[in-house]
């Protein structure tokens, strides 16, 4: 139950009319919906733009988890806004928020109170555009989030197991906004207060729209970009592959280009994005009054799961140049990562430790990847010619600031705030970036380790290897295996110099395109050599705009157009599944039924002697 809330629900946005008349309101301008609790913290995208909406001068309410199968009451309560309906799916895919890689229902939510399942719809955001255009078919309506911004093109959804069109063609709003999109939102409200109809809104930065075909000669530009129209994608896989090219090279690009998607009489436009925010920018974003707790209504109700992760940590910036194959952040936030200024992070720190539950620990400060605080390129001349999707693999671009210490500075200034005892960093660290191209740690990479493992481990960190094949990791576009034993061995021996008893634990996937059987008892057998259990582990789940995606779906790489095996039947992804598990004996004992059927005692020997090293060793440990 949440404890210590304020008894004052204006400092909350309103989520019923009552609220709304405690203002003195009679009407909303804007109504947003989402599928996410409420919570009014910046982690939470919701809160994000209902705050800059606000700050807009508008008048601003939530509908937070609409109820769609009644009779739609949640959808009329709060009236006709003035200006327009926004939408989003919340803070994660609803499809990925509701099933496991083999397709089961989860039975969590955790943007939820008490991580309750079944408070949203599958493909909420085109469900609750359908609901709101069929309710109130004259006011616009404007779709934003993650949801709505990697489903902006032709897509494969792994759910359906089928390439689905722009999430504009299903859902018919008049707007997408893809990206955080806080800059876009503020020109479409000073706009539509202005009464500039929304079609006329389609030409905005970081705007996709469906226009009618005949249209789009009225405003071509010499260098769009025109991809094969859905209806080819259905027939070829090699085109959807090709338009995947161009996508994700313009989304790494600085300078980029419009797109053009074909469908039926129509096209899907998506305009290259707004400059990326400054730091001055993304201070003022953190500056909105927010009150950073669940809206009053879940009061008397449990706890909601991802709040409570995340009540006692920052965000110190947002963006990754990391480029793995099967992420997605940069197609969302952006490959460029734009950071808060160290005040405006001491300010918020300072605002934890006046929180009444605050005990004394940060739980991280940090980002998509926590070493890359105010990280960017050294000569931005270079960077807006750069198309290369990650720069940090196959190497660190030598264009590429990676000093570490403005970050160790961040942490040690935060350590010294009043009230402060325990700084830890749960963000995922790239252990890559602490090396050069001869894999020897840097100096400064050095600094910045025996920092984190010395002072902001709480007991365990965790890092991503994600496998230990190196054609597996080619595929991933991710470092060789060798570089996490070296890491591992400098952890070890820190670990030893500080009298410290830490584990560093690795997490890895399976099912990733490119990846065998194989592959995975040879992941099953290195980790039993390095002596540690594969804990957190995940079957790799296809979404959409990602590399991994296109390769699952095509068979090919489309940079490449080699062919790329994936385990795709549930029975091929669960066997790969139970290489990590080989020291269980279910699993242990259907492995071995799998490999002597194959005729491959070769692998089951060295399975079953690392296994038994292990016993003596634990044995000897005991005794």
């Amino acid at each position: 139950m949440i404890e210590n809330m304020p008894a004052d629900t204006t400092l909350w946005l309103p989520t019923t009319l009552k609220e709304a008349k405690l203002r003195n309101w009679a009407e909303f301008d804007v109504i947003l919906f989402s599928g996410d609790a409420y919570v009014d913290h910046p982690a939470f995208g919701t809160a994000v733009i209902g705050r800059v909406i606000e700050d807009e001068g508008l008048r601003i309410g939530i509908v937070p988890q609409p109820n769609w199968r009644d009779d739609l009451r949640d959808f009329k309560k709060m009236g006709t806004p003035r200006l327009f309906f926004a939408i989003t799916g919340g803070s994660m895919d609803s499809m990925v928020n509701h099933y496991t890689a083999a397709k089961r229902r989860r039975s969590n939510d955790a943007y939820t109170p008490d991580g309750m399942a079944g408070y949203r719809p599958d493909y909420a955001v085109t469900v609750y555009s359908t609901i709101l255009k069929k309710l109130y078919p004259d006011t616009p309506i404007v779709i934003g989030g993650v949801e709505a911004s990697l489903r902006r093109f032709t897509h494969y959804d792994y759910w359906s197991d089928k390439l689905k069109p722009s999430i504009l063609w299903d859902s018919r709003a008049d707007l997408l906004v893809y990206g955080m999109g806080e800059t876009t939102i503020r020109t479409i409200c000073k706009l539509a207060q202005k009464g500039v109809p929304f079609v006329n809104m389609n030409t905005l930065p970081q705007i996709a729209s469906l226009v009618k075909a005949q249209e789009i000669p009225e405003n071509k530009q010499i260098d769009d970009i025109w991809l094969h129209s859905h209806e080819e994608c259905l027939k070829s896989k090699t085109k959807f592959g090709e338009n995947f090219k161009h996508i994700e090279t313009e989304s790494n690009k600085i300078l980029q280009k419009r797109l053009i998607q074909p469908i039926d009489n129509f096209a899907i436009t998506v305009n290259p994005p707004e400059k990326q925010l400054s730091e001055k920018e993304m201070d003022s974003v953190w500056d909105l009054p927010y009150t950073r707790m669940p809206h009053p209504r879940y009061h008397k109700k449990p706890p909601i799961p991802a709040y409570e992760m995340i009540r006692h940590s920052i965000n110190s910036h947002r963006g990754c140049f990391g480029g793995c194959s099967f992420c997605t952040i940069s197609a969302h936030q952006g490959k460029q990562v734009v950071s808060r200024s160290p005040r405006n992070i001491m300010k918020e720190v300072k605002k934890i430790t006046e929180m009444p539950d605050f005990k004394g620990h940060i739980t991280d400060i940090g980002g998509p990847s926590a070493n890359m605080y105010r990280m960017k390129g050294i000569d931005l001349e270079i960077c807006n010619k750069c198309q290369r999707p990650s720069c940090i693999y196959p190497s660190i671009c030598s264009n590429l600031n990676a000093d570490h210490q403005p970050l160790i500075d961040l942490y040690q200034r935060a350590q010294k705030v009043k009230g402060v005892k325990k700084i830890t960093v749960g963000s995922g660290i790239r252990y890559d970036m602490l090396y050069d191209k001869n894999q020897n740690l840097t100096s400064k990479g050095e600094k910045y380790a025996r920092q984190i493992i010395r002072h902001h481990v709480s007991g365990r960190l965790k890092i991503a290897p994600e496998h230990t094949s190196l054609s597996v990791l080619q595929a991933m576009r991710k470092p060789g295996f060798e570089l996490f034993r070296k890491f591992q061995q400098f952890f070890d021996v820190e670990n030893k110099n500080a009298g410290l008893n830490q584990q560093l634990i690795p997490y890895f996937i399976s099912s990733h395109p490119g990846c065998t059987w194989e592959d995975m008892a040879q992941l099953s057998i290195e980790a039993q050599k390095k002596h540690f259990f594969l804990e957190p582990v995940q079957d790799f789940t296809p979404t959409p705009m990602t590399l991994a995606t296109v390769m699952f779906y095509t068979g090919i790489n489309p940079y490449t157009n080699k062919p790329v095996f994936s385990a795709k039947t549930q029975q091929e992804k669960q066997l790969q599944r139970n290489f990590f598990f080989w020291h269980k004996p279910l699993e242990r004992k259907q492995i071995t039924a799998f490999l002597k059927k194959q005729k491959r005692n070769d692998i089951l020997n060295q399975l079953d002697n690392r296994q038994n090293m292990k016993k003596k060793q634990d044995f000897k440990k005991r005794h």
